[in-house]
């Protein structure tokens, strides 16, 4: 038998998301974005039968945030669920159009509160579509739930927690961008390098060149090995914005890493302090 993923309930297929269309307990999140604002447009253009749309960006980040793109306050990230149906004993399918990019941020941002009833669609969007299965323009508003956020602060770090854990022996640092951003080479912030001792895991690397689906877990295991990315370690995950990051985060709970931090403000908030240190 091909190796099995140690956590594969936190990936759903095609058919077991249909099965659980009919039922009031499930709730799928549609979190297809886009830069220009068009996802909302996508979506009313053709779903997943009874989804709701959930725009990552408006939706889940903290507007009052100096670091752009940072996670909601439990109170904004409970009121959004709630108006998604999401609540106490709800299990949630997230899905895009993107590798999983932003579902997987989505999955991230669920398990931060405590949410652990939660799966990404394997595939995608483009899954569906391939599968045959029926679309829907419909957009019925789903009854408000009650979401009770519990913050798990082990899964988010701040600069100041990542800043104490950086040259520690007990701690894996994995950048998420891509290698030219790891080494320097280019990057849209005040410097350009990566935290010290930092790996290189590009989220790109994760899924098959359909771009969609994740890779099996074998090859998936020898992407992280290949980087030397050691399971006696407790790991902090980042990249410019904590999308990619939470991604390889995903991975990494497939394969049955279980202390796993996602360092949210990335490098858009490293790469700005000119204390803090570089590696080039």
């Amino acid at each position: 038998m091909p190796p099995a993923f140690a956590r594969p309930e936190l990936l759903a297929t095609v058919d077991w998301v249909a099965e659980q269309i009919p039922r009031s307990s499930a709730r799928i999140l549609d979190c297809r974005w886009r830069a220009d604002e068009s996802a909302h447009r996508l979506f009313a253009e053709g779903h997943i039968p009874g989804a709701v749309f959930v725009d990552w960006k408006n939706d889940l980040i903290d507007p009052d945030d100096p670091t752009p793109l940072q996670l909601a306050r439990p109170d904004r990230f409970a009121a959004a669920m709630s108006r998604a149906g999401v609540g106490d004993g709800t299990t949630v399918i997230c899905y895009d159009d993107t590798g999983s990019l932003y579902a997987s941020r989505v999955w991230w941002s669920l398990q931060t509160y405590g949410f652990d009833s939660a799966r990404v669609l394997d595939g995608g969007w483009p899954a569906w579509v391939a599968s045959g299965r029926p679309s829907t323009t419909a957009q019925r508003p789903p009854e408000a739930s009650t979401f009770t956020p519990r913050l798990d602060p082990r899964r988010r770090l701040s600069t100041s927690d990542v800043r104490a854990l950086v040259g520690s022996s007990e701690v894996e640092v994995i950048d998420a961008r891509s290698p030219a951003d790891f080494a320097g080479q280019q990057g849209d912030s005040t410097r350009l390098g990566r935290l010290p001792g930092a790996v290189n895991v590009p989220a790109v690397l994760l899924t098959e060149g359909d771009g969609q689906h994740f890779l099996p877990p074998d090859r998936l295991a020898h992407v992280f090995a290949r980087a030397g990315v050691s399971r006696n370690r407790r790991i902090v995950v980042y990249d410019g914005s904590g999308i990619g990051a939470a991604k390889v985060a995903l991975a990494l709970a497939l394969l049955g890493y279980a202390d796993v931090a996602v360092y949210d403000a990335g490098w858009a908030e490293w790469g700005a302090r000119m204390d803090l240190p570089v590696n080039r």
